[in-house]
């Protein structure tokens, strides 16, 4: 028996998430943990959630996905990000409909670094003239 399943690698500032798409009827967890339990607040679920909703497979695939580094808002755009690429792995013609959206783009923010001689990356100290 083969499993099919389709993957997609999604990251967002230090945040990398592989993601896995198999047949099944929308189960989604996150590091071996409950989808609701893994990321608190409804904003981030619906924004995992919407590369499903707009391609109408929600209720098609169950997703397994692994994330590390960042934080829950980067871990977030990240899956979202790699839910996206697997979708046109499965689905070549969803591409323009997820592309539109934008939603097979990588965000390339990060943070800036800090220089030397600057309290941060655009901070500076105070001046004092005496």
């Amino acid at each position: 028996m083969t499993l099919i399943q389709y993957y997609g690698t999604g990251r967002r500032k230090t945040s990398t998430a592989r993601v896995f798409l198999r047949p099944g009827n929308g189960t989604i967890s996150v590091n071996a943990r409950e989808f609701a339990n893994y990321f608190p607040t409804e904003v981030l679920r619906t924004e995992i959630k919407q590369p499903l909703v707009l391609t109408e497979t929600a209720d098609k695939f169950d997703i397994l996905a692994t994330v590390a580094g960042g934080g829950i808002a980067g871990q977030a755009g990240a899956v979202r990000l790699g839910i996206s690429r697997a979708l046109c792995r499965y689905n070549l013609e969803l591409r323009g409909a997820l592309k539109k959206e934008g939603l097979l783009t990588r965000d390339a923010r990060a943070k800036e670094r800090k220089k030397y001689g600057l309290a941060g990356a655009r901070k500076r100290f105070q001046f004092s003239k005496r």
